[in-house]
């Protein structure tokens, strides 16, 4: 049963900080609703106001501005999963998107709301962590940007000051002969496994100039996996074949997988390995080809 609350309804993110400053614990940002209001149903957590955000304008938009794309904090899933924009310039960020949760939750799940809640098995972080991102966080007086490696803290847990609200995400351009994969892992309703994987190669194809990693699902929070990414920086196709198996080993211990429902440690690191890999050569297929690289499964 979903007990009595106090809907506050700002116009600007300055209101909306002034009344978390002014109710401290006893307040919560409210967006699209559905994890918070879910887990107030069960009687997990209680506030007495929630903090409705969705009446400030420009927080929905999804554009390009000076080489970078602009996400706004309160940008449905489904409105990022059709953007045209995005189809173009992140296509496995559309994918990721399509494949988030389900159409109920999609139609009114906010990308803020996702990344700002935590939940550990959550895909958006870990696809925009490779994606080299940073969110923009807003109060009274003043914003500032975050890289999304050290905006989650812990399980449910980031780094948000108490009046702060998250606005927006900022995600630079891909460059030529770069792409992006995600694929993930689940038998419940949340994945169980997610591996994003950035890759980018030299011009004539024949090197991988650059790599980054990141796994997510398995533990409290997504983790860029960076002693996995030196692997395979530098290399050649055919030696990076050979170390990409090492790499996935490397990113599983690195995890941090914790056993529960969705599998045990060493099953989600094996799992990890084998994803990692599989997004390897989709990724590298991608880069050849001078596109941009997506993908997704589903167990």
């Amino acid at each position: 049963m979903l007990k009595r609350f106090r809907l506050e309804e700002p116009e600007s993110v300055k209101d909306a900080s002034d009344f978390l400053a002014r109710h401290g614990e006893s307040a919560r940002v409210y967006a699209g609703g559905t994890e918070l209001l879910l887990v107030m149903k069960e009687g997990l957590i209680q506030y007495e106001r929630l903090i409705n955000i969705k009446n400030i304008a420009g927080l929905d938009e999804v554009k390009l501005d000076d080489g970078l794309i602009h996400l706004g904090a309160l940008a449905t899933h489904c409105k990022l999963a059709s953007s045209t924009l995005l189809q173009e310039r992140l296509p496995a960020f559309v994918q990721m998107e399509k494949n988030v949760a389900n159409i109920r939750v999609r139609e009114v799940g906010t990308l803020g709301g996702n990344l700002s809640f935590a939940e550990p098995h959550a895909d958006p972080g870990t696809v925009l962590m490779v994606l080299g991102a940073k969110l923009v966080a807003g109060k009274s007086s003043s914003s500032r940007e975050i890289p999304v490696e050290k905006f989650f803290v812990d399980a449910y847990e980031t780094c948000l000051e108490a009046d702060e609200i998250l606005t927006g995400i900022r995600v630079p351009l891909l460059p030529s002969h770069s792409a992006v994969a995600y694929l993930k892992f689940g038998y419940l309703e949340r994945p169980s496994v997610g591996v994003a994987l950035f890759l980018a190669v030299d011009g004539g194809g024949k090197s991988i100039s650059d790599a980054r990693i990141a796994v997510g699902c398995v533990g409290p929070a997504p983790k860029r996996i960076e002693e996995a990414e030196s692997l395979l920086k530098g290399k050649g196709f055919n030696e990076a074949s050979r170390l990409i198996s090492k790499a996935g080993e490397i990113a599983g211990d690195a995890s941090q997988a914790i056993s529960d429902l969705h599998g045990s440690q060493d099953y989600k690191e094996h799992i990890v390995q084998v994803l990692l890999k599989r997004a390897f050569h989709q990724a590298y297929g991608q880069c050849q080809s001078g596109g941009k690289g997506q993908g997704g499964l589903h167990g």
